[in-house]
């Protein structure tokens, strides 16, 4: 309504404008003369008829040429001069404006500041009903119950934590079946666990089961630099709630408000903690939130106040964790459906090579797998792009424009080779998958192993076996080299070997001197993220003991890898060879030249 004042305002300002400055239609036929020509014209007769407009004259000669022009000074001789020549003299009314028009044009200003401020303020009250004027008003997205498709069809890799959350779908559909046996539903549930695991969409899930409305905010939503607004907004979404119950409130990163109290600036007139003590309340106040379930996400639970976690508040805590193996194929399974992919898609494979990745990670991976069928104009996104995106996050884009030396190519593949050589030979190490000499991220090679299934719990024979082949790649190149040419390209291999030995001492008990004691404990987080380190609890001789043992594990994986690459230069040769003609071998080819035979180009085709 506003807009449309605004325009017609304006239409009516121009046509008066216009009307007022075109008094005549003769403005497109005349031309202007100065006055002294005009008389000239009158004393010689050229003039048949004048138009006389205040002081503005209109002429026509007898010619029928037309020009206007305008009286210097009142000249009261004009009109006999013109009578005296016979000259047809008319006259026009001046035009009077209207007392109405008047009045608009001296209030015009006014009203126009008036209508900017007020589209001003509406400008700032867009955008879900929140504006400059509503602080207090509550920033949650309501999403009504037709609006959320997403079912537990499109939750995978979370069977437990879902098998948890049904029970509140069945009370939002049935609420009147848990109540007359007395039963209550949890006011809050807390989803717990690392991100990118799928916390928000089992949440919105539950909406799409139940077919209820769903409030979605975010923690640092309530946080203004005004104390008392969160507190504010707080009630006011829970006004909203009630109003629409029964529905769901989903608070994400609920530490960003609810951590503990006492711990921040301000004390208690905090703006965080007043929050705090409003959603408090709101949980669990005089008033009741009957089909009002509040939902709230967090990876860092170790932070939020007590308070929040007491039964009766967030009643029930819902682990969401990093899918195992069958999880993963079942995400990468759902994800795949928005794509066209291969007959020889294989998502156990992708699976098996993707340990600790999250939901968002493989969503990531099959979009890069798209990417990567797309660059190379495919018609479906293969098992080979798959691999490619995988290889991709877990080592970095492959460095095509690096120079590499030939000498320097051949240390890599024989230090690459050196770790595919012994983990094949040790016991109970996971099987090689494919090794690489192409530069990735900041590794010039990189040898990667596939797990056949996730590993709980590890024994101390494949934590040997571990610490073996990471010496295998530096070993290779000191029997080739000599211990004078070894390179750095170790040093991050030699670092988690290390770093494995010291907890199978200190933390694990693997020590026959040291016996199943801890002697370090782990790094205690404290607040603002910062981390301290507890002293150790035993003598300078325990440390001299705890020194030694680590060596002890070092030396002895270092001398059986060692004897394994020395009984196996051949192999080491060949695979060398192998490496630099090819840069990259897959397992079958690792088994063909682990079986003493040279790998052709035929082979290298039929594994490609």
């Amino acid at each position: 309504m506003v807009k449309n004042l605004i325009i017609w305002s304006i239409i009516f300002i121009a046509l008066t404008s216009f009307f007022q400055n075109i008094t005549f239609n003769y403005n497109k036929n005349h031309y202007q003369v100065n006055y002294s020509t005009f008389l000239s014209d009158v004393n010689k007769n050229k003039i048949s008829q004048v138009i006389i407009n205040e002081n503005e004259i209109y002429v026509i000669k007898k010619d029928n040429s037309k020009y206007f022009t305008f009286l210097p000074i009142n000249d009261p001789k004009l009109l006999t001069t013109l009578m005296n020549k016979h000259v047809q003299i008319s006259g026009k009314k001046p035009e009077e404006v209207s007392l109405l028009f008047s009045i608009f044009i001296s209030w015009f200003p006014t009203i126009l500041l008036a209508l900017m401020w007020i589209i001003f303020i509406k400008k700032m009250q867009l955008g879900s009903g929140k504006g400059a004027m509503s602080f207090g008003k509550s920033k949650a997205r309501i999403f009504k119950k037709n609006e959320i498709k997403t079912t537990f069809i499109d939750v995978a890799g979370c069977d437990e934590a879902k098998d948890e959350v049904k029970e509140l779908v069945e009370y939002l559909k049935e609420p009147k079946r848990f109540k007359k046996l007395g039963g209550k539903i949890p006011k809050g549930i807390l989803m717990i666990g690392p991100p990118g695991t799928g916390k928000t969409l089992l949440a919105k899930a539950i909406a799409g089961e139940a077919k209820v409305p769903f409030f979605s905010i975010s923690g640092s939503d309530f946080v203004e630099m005004f104390v008392g607004v969160g507190a504010s907004r707080v009630r006011d979404m829970f006004e909203n709630s009630r109003a629409l119950s029964p529905c769901i409130i989903f608070i994400d990163e609920i530490d960003a408000v609810g951590r503990k109290r006492g711990t921040g600036l301000g004390g208690g007139h905090d703006e965080r903690e007043q929050t705090l003590n409003q959603i408090l309340v709101e949980m669990d106040g005089f008033d009741k939130n009957e089909g009002v379930i509040l939902i709230a996400a967090t990876n860092r639970p170790d932070v939020l106040d007590p308070a929040l976690l007491r039964p009766g508040r967030f009643d029930r805590q819902v682990f969401v964790s990093l899918p195992d193996i069958q999880g993963r194929a079942q995400i990468l399974s759902v994800h795949v459906k928005k794509i066209l992919i291969s007959k020889d898609f294989d998502p156990m494979i992708i699976a098996r090579g993707t340990p600790g990745f999250s939901g968002a990670d493989l969503s990531n991976l099959v979009n890069e797998a798209a990417l990567f069928a797309a660059r190379n104009n495919n018609t479906f996104v293969s098992m080979l792009d798959f691999e490619k995106a995988k290889d991709k996050i877990m080592m970095g884009s492959e460095r095509k424009s690096m120079i590499i030396s030939k000498k320097q190519k051949e240390s890599t593949a024989y230090h690459e080779a050196g770790h595919v050589i012994v983990g094949r030979l040790v016991p109970n190490h996971d099987p090689v998958h494919k090794v690489t000499i192409i530069p990735r991220g900041q590794a010039l090679g990189v040898t990667f192993f596939l797990p056949e299934e996730d590993c709980l719990s590890i024994t101390k024979e494949k934590l040997d076996s571990q610490i073996s082949v990471l010496y295998g790649g530096r070993l290779a190149e000191e029997i080739i080299y000599g211990k004078e040419n070894i390179s750095t390209g170790a040093s991050n291999d030699i670092k988690i070997a290390t770093n494995l030995a010291r907890n199978m001492v200190t933390k694990w008990g693997f020590s026959k001197k040291l016996g199943p004691l801890l002697y370090i404990e782990e790094e205690e987080e404290i607040f603002l993220g910062k981390s301290v380190s507890r002293t150790p609890n035993f003598s300078n001789n325990t440390s001299k003991i705890i020194d030694k043992e680590i060596k002890s594990i070092i030396d002895n994986n270092y001398i059986r890898a060692k004897n394994i690459l020395e009984k196996n230069i051949d192999i080491l040769h060949s695979m060398k060879d192998a490496l630099v003609k090819y840069e990259t071998i897959n397992c079958k080819q690792i088994e063909i030249l682990m079986k003493r035979k040279k790998l052709t180009n035929k082979d290298f085709e039929k594994n490609k």
